[in-house]
Formats: structure tokens, sequence, C-alpha cells
């Protein structure tokens, strides 16, 4: 997909090399991709945010694409994504930002919040709902998710066990990956084990699911560029997120069930995992995003949202920002 006017960038922020791709002129908005994903998960919202007078901006988070990607898991501590973030905003000559997240970018945005209100003065956060630092330790709480299974982001602790299934075939992967996250996807029977479940002994792909066709929001050129960018980067970097979930447990003690003030959005999907997850973190919203604008639950749309249904998206994001101070 071509966006007119796109400009495609490194930035030096406080010694790491983070890609960029941005596009208008104005206040700026700071798009933060997931796993496994990358700045062209946004190509939908960036040109529509420039031609709504914004300065749209989407990172390739560290680890992936042409950003760099440091060998050491806790490189993946939210406390320095968090700092690619502010010094992304400073790199591009900025003072403040909207940041907006999906997936992982969305507790890289609302740590970003927490951590730098000066800077991001308001928050979207796409599919993983805003949930405060609580008592129980994350991969605690994972754990009594899986049950006797194992639930993925525990499958995902070990350094180098993703990591050899996803490199079998990784465009396969990454295929059925997308595809069974999505809203495309035929629901699980009761007796199947859905994605995100892994048996003993099993890989996560047994689950997976493919389509029979390409899918309106997936082309086979948006799959082959994504294969492209994860044959430069690899799996590692993406995977190191999910390793720091404990460290940032420590790290973020100071903040411990701190809510979000600044004006804020939640767009989930209604077949999304972790909108479906997160229905109790959804419920205490009063509490934790006091300045929220709008939680949205988009019918029919499962985890690639912004990708699935990029008008809808597109016109709840577009709202939200026009409403800003």
């Amino acid at each position: 997909m071509e966006i007119e006017g796109l400009r495609r960038h490194e930035v030096d922020v406080f010694g790491t090399r983070i890609h960029v791709a941005e596009v208008g002129e104005g206040p700026m908005v700071l798009f933060v991709h997931g796993f496994p994903e990358s700045w062209y998960s946004w190509r939908h919202q960036l040109p529509a945010v420039a031609a709504a007078g914004m300065r749209a901006v989407a990172i390739d988070v560290r680890g992936y694409g042409s950003s760099d990607r440091p060998d050491e898991v806790d490189a993946y501590r939210l406390v320095e994504l968090v700092g690619d973030c502010v010094g992304v905003v400073e790199a591009l000559d900025g003072r403040t930002a909207t940041i907006v997240g999906h997936d992982w970018g969305s507790p890289i945005a609302a740590a970003a919040a927490r951590l730098r209100p000066d800077v991001f003065t308001a928050v979207a956060l796409l599919s993983v709902a805003y949930d405060p630092r609580g008592d129980p330790r994350p991969t605690d709480v994972f754990k009594m998710m899986g049950g006797d299974d194992e639930f993925y982001i525990e499958y995902f602790q070990e350094p180098g066990r993703a990591e050899a299934e996803i490199a079998i075939d990784p465009v396969r992967w990454l295929e059925g990956f997308y595809f069974t996250a999505s809203g495309d996807c035929p629901p699980f029977a009761p007796d199947e084990k859905p994605m995100g479940l892994i048996a003993p002994g099993g890989k996560m792909s047994d689950s997976f699911r493919y389509p029979d066709q390409p899918t309106a929001w997936m082309t086979p050129e948006d799959l082959a560029f994504y294969g492209a960018e994860f044959a430069r980067s690899g799996f590692s970097g993406g995977l190191n997120r999910y390793r720091c979930v404990d460290l940032d447990w420590v790290d973020l003690r100071a903040w411990h069930g701190a809510p979000i003030r600044q004006p804020s959005l939640f767009i989930g999907g209604e077949n999304d995992g972790p909108t479906i997850w997160g229905a109790g973190s959804i419920s205490r919203f009063p509490q934790t995003l006091p300045g929220l604008h709008a939680s949205v639950i988009l019918p029919g749309v499962g985890h690639w949202m912004q990708q699935e249904d990029a008008p809808g998206v597109n016109a709840i994001l577009l709202e939200f920002l026009a409403d800003l101070p």
C-alpha cells in the first residue's frame, strides 16, 4: 500500500536507532505496534490522521524491522520502550504527542502516559485494556490462565523455544497467527483447544487455522511485507517483550494502582482475545481511566482491528483527536 507523502527514516533516541514512518504536519500522534507487527500495521491510520491536520508518526518498536535489536532480554522492559517513545518525540523536534498503541503497543502507550504525562498528553489503547500494576506477579497470573495447558505468554518465556517453532516456516506461521486471531476465523468447537493454549509438549501453531483465500484486510502483498521485515529482524526482539513482564512489575512498583488521568480512548474487538479477557479491566475504566473519552467494542472484529476495520477505527480515533484541547 502506497501512502502519499510518507517519509521513512531512522532517528537516534538516546543512543538507540529507531525507524520512523511519518506523514503530515501539525500536532504529533505517535503510533506503537504490537507482536508480531510493524509500523506498517498503521498503514490505514497514518494518511487519515495526516489528512485531519496532524503529524502521524509510526515506529518500528526496538527489536523489529529496521530499528535496533539488542540481544539482552532485559533491554525490552517497558521503561526502555517508553524511553524510545520519548526519544522519538524529542528527535522529531516535538514537545508533546498523543500516543496510540495496539496489542503490546497498548501497555507501552499506557506506561508512557504514566511515566511522562508532560510528553504524552493523551492516550488511545487498542485491544489490550489498561490495568494498573497490581499485587499478583504476572507470570503467576498467566500460569493460572493456562491451567493444565500453557498460556501462550508462558510458552514464550523460554528464549529460543518459540523462535525454533517459527523458524520452520516464518511466513506460514505469521499467516496462521494473523488469521486465527482475526474476526474472520471460524469459532473453535467446545472440544477444540483455542489459540493461546498450548498442550504439554505441543506448539502454538497446533491450533492455527488458515484462510481459504486472502482476506480483504491482509493481502498477499501485506503478508509478504511482514515476512520480509521479520526476515530482517528475526523474532527474538518481539518475543523478549513477553519475557520482561515480571521485570516490568518490579520496575513500575512506584506506579502501583496508578490511574491514567490524561484524555484516553479504548477500542476493542468483539472477537478479540485480549478484549474478551480484559472485560474486568474495562469495567474498572471509570476508576483507572478517569479521563476516558469513549470505550468502544467493534462488532465482529478480531485482534487486528486497525487493519480488519480501518474505517471504524479511523472514525473513532479521529473523533477522539478532534475533541482534544
